[in-house]
């Protein structure tokens, strides 16, 4: 397991999220190679619900493409996923694996980033070491209900605080993404609009194009 430098992590800008509840598992190849022709710095795979068994010949498909195309490819939750297929990262939630454990379990070299929806959750994730963090949801998503928006508020506030590299998620949508640049977002996830896209790399590239101001951040 390779694991993505601090620096690599840094330049990483447009975040892709293939959530099984979107995608079924035959398009799952499809949808990361259009994916990566459109930009998208990393990709994780997202299955709740779904059997252990699942995921790892899913996520073991995926990674065959995510390799060759030089993206790692974050599991959801699921750490022993990540390190069976020996994936670049693991991504946990506040309910979730602590960063340590989560690292025992991927292996040293697995990059882990942890969700967080307040301030106070993102200094606690940097100092509990997580690679990355992700901030939100910004607003009203249908992949994650259960959660309040945070709004726009305290994307500036969060960057002057936190060093370790930050992805706002939550909603974030093309009519909507230059509010959230404005209000100070350098690192952003897209999810449902996204993959339901009938061109998901003309998507990605629209994406980036608006994100390429913040590239020196």
């Amino acid at each position: 397991m390779s694991r993505v430098n601090a620096a690599a992590l840094q330049r990483c800008r447009l975040y892709g999220i293939i959530d099984l509840a979107y995608v079924r598992a035959g398009d799952v190849a499809r949808v990361a190679i259009e994916m990566i022709a459109g930009g998208v710095d990393i990709i994780q795979l997202r299955g709740k619900g779904q059997e252990l068994a699942t995921l790892t010949a899913v996520g073991a498909k995926l990674h065959t493409v995510t390799r060759a195309g030089g993206v790692p490819l974050v599991i959801n939750d699921h750490a022993e996923v990540s390190r069976e297929i020996r994936a670049e990262g693991v991504h946990v939630g506040q309910d979730d694996l602590s960063v340590t454990e989560a690292r025992k379990i991927a292996g040293a070299g697995c990059l882990v980033g942890k969700s967080t929806h307040s301030v106070e959750q993102a200094t606690q994730a940097a100092a509990e070491g997580a690679d990355y963090i992700g901030f939100g949801p910004l607003f009203a998503t249908p992949t994650k209900p259960e959660y309040t928006p945070i709004g726009l508020d305290e994307i500036r506030e969060v960057h002057q605080r936190v060093t370790t590299p930050i992805f706002c998620i939550g909603g974030i949508k093309l009519h909507n993404l230059p509010q959230v640049i404005g209000a100070g977002a350098r690192r952003i996830v897209i999810v449902s609009e996204m993959l339901q896209t009938p061109d998901i790399a003309k998507y990605a590239r629209t994406a980036r194009e608006q994100l390429s101001p913040k590239l020196s951040a």
